[in-house]
C-alpha cells in the first residue's frame, strides 16, 4: 500500500543548480524512495496537535497522510527549483531541508528532523551554514515561515538574526538579512 501511495505522488524536480554545500555524506536529494521517511517525519511534526482529536488512530492516520500528500503535491510544483535534500547521519536518514537557493533572497520552505535528532544543536549548525553560505555567494538574505505556536523554532530563529517580516493568523514571515 505504501508504494503504490508513493507512485501517486509526483517526483521531487531536479531543481537548478544548488548553491548550498554541505561535508559529504549529511545530505543528499530527495526521491519517490524517501517518501516512506518523509510521511513518517511529517507524522512527527503534527502528532502532538493531532492528540486531543477524538478519531480512531486509523483515521488520524489518513487524515495526516492525506495533508503530506497536499503539502509534498503543493511544494513540488510551487518550488520547482528548490533543492528538496534528505538531511543523513551516517547514511541514515534524519530530516529534511527544502530550500530554494535560485533567486537573490533564498527561501527555506521546510526544515525539520525526526524528534530523536532534535535538541542536538544540529538546526542550528544548519542554518548557521545557510546563512554562511548565502552571504559568500551574495544572496540578500534568506525568508521562512514559521508557525504561529512553534515557540522553539521562533525563538532559535530569533537567536540567528531573523526578523518578523509579515504574519498571518497561523504564520509568521522571518527575514535574515546579509546586510
Amino acid at each position: 500500500m505504501a508504494s503504490s501511495k508513493a507512485e501517486a505522488l509526483p517526483a521531487f524536480p531536479a531543481g537548478e543548480s544548488s548553491r548550498l554545500s554541505f561535508p559529504r555524506g549529511a545530505s543528499r536529494r530527495a526521491t519517490l524512495a524517501d517518501i516512506p521517511f518523509l510521511r513518517r517525519l511529517y507524522w512527527s511534526f503534527r502528532i502532538e496537535e493531532m492528540e486531543p482529536v477524538p478519531w480512531l488512530q486509523e483515521m488520524k492516520r489518513a487524515f495526516i497522510d492525506g495533508q503530506f500528500a497536499l503539502q509534498h503535491r503543493h511544494y513540488v510544483s510551487a518550488f520547482s527549483n528548490a533543492d528538496f535534500l534528505i538531511l543523513q547521519d551516517k547514511g541514515k536518514p534524519m530530516g529534511r531541508l527544502y530550500v530554494d537557493t535560485s533567486a537573490e533572497r533564498w527561501h527555506i520552505i521546510d526544515i525539520g528532523c525526526l524528534p530523536e535528532w532534535r535538541k542536538r544543536g544540529r538546526g542550528i549548525a544548519l542554518l548557521k551554514a545557510i546563512q554562511r553560505q548565502a552571504q559568500t555567494s551574495g544572496a540578500s538574505g534568506v525568508f521562512l515561515h514559521v508557525e504561529r505556536r512553534n515557540i522553539r523554532a521562533q525563538a532559535l530563529y530569533r537567536r540567528l538574526q531573523f526578523q518578523e517580516v509579515d504574519a498571518t493568523d497561523t504564520h509568521i514571515g522571518m527575514e535574515w538579512s546579509t546586510a
